[in-house]
C-alpha cells in the first residue's frame, strides 16, 4: 500500500511539473494560434510590417551619423581620405 501512495505522489508531482510547464511556455496559446490560420497570417503581416519599418529607420539612422562622421573626417583635411569622403558626401547631399 505504501509504495502505490509513492508512485501516486510522483505521478502527482510530474502531472504538476507538466502542468506549470506548458502553462509557462504558453502551449495554449501557440496550439490556438496555429488552429486559426486567419490570426496567425494578420499576426505574421503586422510583424513583417513592424520589422521592414524598423530596419528602414535603423538604416535611415545609421546612414545619417555615418555622412556626419564623414563630414568630420574631411573638415580635418586628410590629403588622400579627405577628398574621397567629401566625393562621398557630395553624391548623398546631392542624392536628398
Amino acid at each position: 500500500m505504501f509504495k502505490k501512495e509513492k508512485v501516486e505522489k510522483e505521478l502527482l508531482n510530474s502531472v504538476d511539473k507538466l502542468n506549470f510547464t506548458l502553462s509557462k511556455n504558453n502551449i495554449l496559446e501557440l496550439a490556438e494560434l496555429l488552429g486559426n490560420k486567419k490570426q496567425l497570417i494578420i499576426r505574421n503581416f503586422m510583424a513583417g510590417i513592424a520589422k521592414g519599418i524598423g530596419i528602414g529607420i535603423g538604416f535611415t539612422l545609421l546612414t545619417a551619423i555615418l555622412v556626419i562622421i564623414l563630414q568630420k573626417i574631411v573638415m580635418l583635411n586628410i590629403p588622400v581620405i579627405g577628398d574621397y569622403i567629401s566625393d562621398i558626401v557630395k553624391i548623398v547631399e546631392n542624392s536628398r
